[in-house]
């Protein structure tokens, strides 16, 4: 069987072609560079992207597999959550292509191709806790089964990526700005400034990052925003968000741990969990619960559109829904 699936629900513009026994046979992302300029995504400016790469980028991907388009069984594309436009452009482009063949479309939730995208290279046993950390959304999953994944934690404002963003944005750096401060926190010493660790000391698995940022923002104003300063803030401001994922983690762990006898896996997904650093930190959790955190293979770890066609493969192979409506703020259902 063969999967042709697209992602577009931010600013990556991405197309892949599968097979059900994990062959990848063509994968293109395509990010987005004028958002730089405006040290964010502008949504407009990313629909008129979509619209121009995608066509372009199918096209290669087909030259470089050797396939046709009739050779495709199942197409499928991300219809929510994400930019209203991108998400249109995306679900509107594959199920044309799905109408013209006659072949099943598939309507993906961007987050559950995240949350599934560590099942293919990992041996995944159950209960199953995943933690989603994206430039969308921060969220913290528990999986019973590959069909009943529960939220049990989200962040209340801004979501750990999107700090990032706004942490460089302020601090003059470009976009994307995780990255930028990843490269410029190396140089610097992580206990030059204390920042505040919402909701840390709360009774839940919710997180908040918006404080933080108010907090750098002020510091800013304060202090001469040279290169050293950079270096410092960068690496105090990356410090925090690591301690601030560790004991919300941590604290799911042990909550769920208490309450099942199987061992519990764990896995850490999304673009942010690219991070080198918190990866090493989160290697203290490791040892402190005597576990070993997963992770997806790195060109899954982004927006892009292999796992779209992997959860295609895993979970949805028999659903045909040409109507279905992209959502912006689509949930991941229980089923």
């Amino acid at each position: 069987m063969l999967v042709f699936s697209v992602e577009s629900s931010c600013d990556e513009t991405s197309v892949c072609i599968m097979q059900n026994d994990k062959k990848i046979l063509s994968h293109i992302v395509y990010s987005q560079e004028i958002h730089k300029k405006h040290g964010g995504v502008v949504p407009e400016l990313a629909s008129r992207a979509h619209l121009e790469i995608l066509q372009n980028i199918t096209k290669k991907a087909f030259k470089d597999s050797g396939l046709k388009l009739s050779d495709i069984d199942l197409f499928s594309a991300t219809c929510g959550p994400g930019l209203i436009g991108g998400l249109l452009i995306g679900s509107t482009f594959t199920k044309s292509l799905a109408i013209g063949l006659q072949k099943p479309f598939i309507p993906i939730n961007h987050l559950e191709a995240h949350v599934l995208s560590t099942f293919f290279n990992n041996k995944i046993t159950f209960p199953h806790l995943c933690l989603l950390i994206t430039g969308g959304h921060t969220q913290i999953y528990l999986l019973k089964d590959l069909k009943t994944i529960k939220l049990i934690g989200e962040t209340i404002d801004d979501a750990v990526g999107e700090a990032f963003d706004k942490v460089a944005k302020i601090l003059g750096l470009s976009y994307p700005g995780g990255h930028e401060i990843e490269k410029k926190a190396i140089h610097g010493d992580e206990n030059t400034f204390k920042l505040p660790q919402p909701l840390t000391k709360e009774n839940n698995l919710n997180f908040s990052f918006s404080g933080i940022k108010t907090s750098i923002n002020l510091l800013s104003k304060k202090n001469i925003i040279d290169d050293n300063f950079i270096k410092n803030i960068s690496a105090s401001f990356q410090k925090c968000v690591a301690n601030i994922l560790i004991k919300k983690l941590n604290k799911a762990i042990t909550n769920i741990e208490s309450d099942k006898n199987n061992k519990l896996s764990t896995s850490v997904v999304g673009g942010v969990a690219n991070n080198k650093y918190l990866k090493k930190c989160f290697e203290s959790l490791e040892i402190k619960n005597d576990i070993k955190i997963l992770y997806p293979p790195e060109f899954m770890m982004s927006d892009n559109a292999a796992m779209i066609a992997w959860a295609t493969i895993l979970k949805y192979s028999k659903i045909n829904d040409l109507d279905f409506r992209p959502n912006p703020r689509l949930a991941i259902s229980l089923s």
